[in-house]
């Protein structure tokens, strides 16, 4: 069984995805826990005799929501510890994530000042009432989302909510929406309102933001990076896909959020370096038999396929040495006789003409079950017998 953070997206807390048993969570890789996942590689480091430990700690929500916060009450919190903050207005509830020194790493990733007046206080630990009312707000959110969606279908609005969250005091809840186009939604605001009795936040949210927050597989079989580490979405051209010889197919470049994937940037800039050695593939090979025209090239192997304009089908391999000399030599107004003689020959490994007896026999075959096949055996021995020798009469 997984923990209660699995289907609530709020990841593990204290005592092991919040389970008495502190074993741990059975859904691992898939449970809301993995999603920005942070380890704190500093705990066990002792800090510098007279300084003080970092007053700001990074707290988990709902999936990959996190903010910083300011311990004024200089509490001995944990990773994994159920606090209360400051909200606008009343509080929330969070999972500690990180604490230490490494908080102070990720809020210049996230370009937020330490001394920020914007980043509220940590009120105290969750109490056993504070984490019932943080329950009950959590039960309530799948039946919010489907119903929010009937009311915005009945509206006619182009949108989709996509995800809800309540805050933690079960007094506000925070709409997340994906559109396309600009959307007045006023009057879905008084609906939502008089429909939950709670204060209501639209939040407009892309398709990769609703992919990190939902989660999900990708085609390489892996939890998608965008919900597991991945927070820069920069934006992915189809040049990246034409600079690593990739086929244009929208079906297989396209993520979870139907957007090129993010991927395709991971080794783009290896490819670019590799490919300055290359010469440019709209210049023509001259001969003295003809020009041949550029077909395609592997980069990692640095060859080239060209074939002359007279026989387009035959593709000849050459390698990137090979291809520079003849374009050196064609810029000295110099031809070749033809490609072939800069084809270079493979070496043929010759095959054994024995037989190789090693490992024809299955290392299995003594694990199959010979059971059936030995009482089928011995029935029909049974019944020769009796073919054999007839029954003796008195």
């Amino acid at each position: 069984m997984g923990c209660s953070g699995c289907s609530t997206g709020r990841g593990c807390s204290s005592g092991g995805c919040g389970s008495s048993s502190g074993g741990g969570c059975s859904n691992s890789g898939s449970c809301s826990n993995y999603k920005l996942a942070v380890t704190d590689w500093l705990k066990d480091i002792a800090l510098p005799a007279g300084q003080e430990e970092f007053d700001c700690l990074e707290i988990r929500f709902k999936n990959n929501r996190k903010e910083f916060y300011r311990n004024t009450e200089k509490l001995s919190l944990n990773m994994g510890d159920i606090i209360v903050v400051e909200a606008a207005p009343g509080f929330d509830v969070g999972t500690v994530s990180l604490a230490g020194e490494l908080v102070k790493k990720q809020m210049r990733k996230h370009k937020v000042a330490f001394d920020a007046e914007e980043i509220l206080n940590i009120k105290r630990k969750a109490t056993k009432s504070d984490i019932d009312k943080w329950f009950v707000a959590q039960e309530r959110e799948v039946d919010t989302m489907y119903k929010a969606r009937t009311i915005a279908i009945a509206l006619g609005l182009q949108m989709k909510i996509s995800d809800v969250e309540y805050q933690g005091d079960n007094t506000k809840a925070i709409f997340y929406y994906t559109a396309e186009t600009r959307v007045d939604f006023r009057e879905l605001i008084k609906r939502l309102a008089e429909e939950f009795k709670v204060r209501i936040e639209m939040k407009q949210i892309g398709v990769r933001q609703e992919a990190s927050k939902l989660g999900g597989i990708g085609s390489c079989g892996r939890e998608l990076c965008c919900s597991t580490w991945l927070t820069d979405f920069r934006s992915v051209s189809t040049s990246a896909a034409r600079y690593q010889q990739l086929s244009l197919n929208p079906e297989k470049l396209a993520g979870q959020c139907g957007k090129l994937k993010c991927c395709l940037n991971y080794e783009l800039d290896s490819y670019t370096d590799a490919l300055k050695d290359f010469p440019d593939t709209s210049i023509n090979l001259k001969t003295k038999i003809g020009e041949a025209f550029f077909r395609k090239m592997d980069i990692f192997s640095k060859t080239l396929w060209y074939s002359y304009k007279n026989d387009p089908v035959q593709f000849i391999e050459m390698k990137l040495e090979r291809v520079n000399e003849i374009i050196a030599l064609n810029k000295k107004e110099g031809k070749p006789d033809n490609l072939v003689v800069f084809v270079e020959e493979k070496i043929v490994v010759k095959q054994p003409n024995y037989e190789n007896v090693v490992g024809q026999d299955s290392l299995t075959r003594f694990d199959k079950q010979k059971g059936s096949n030995n009482n089928n055996n011995n029935r029909n021995k049974r019944k020769k017998k009796r073919k054999n020798f007839p029954p003796k009469t008195n």
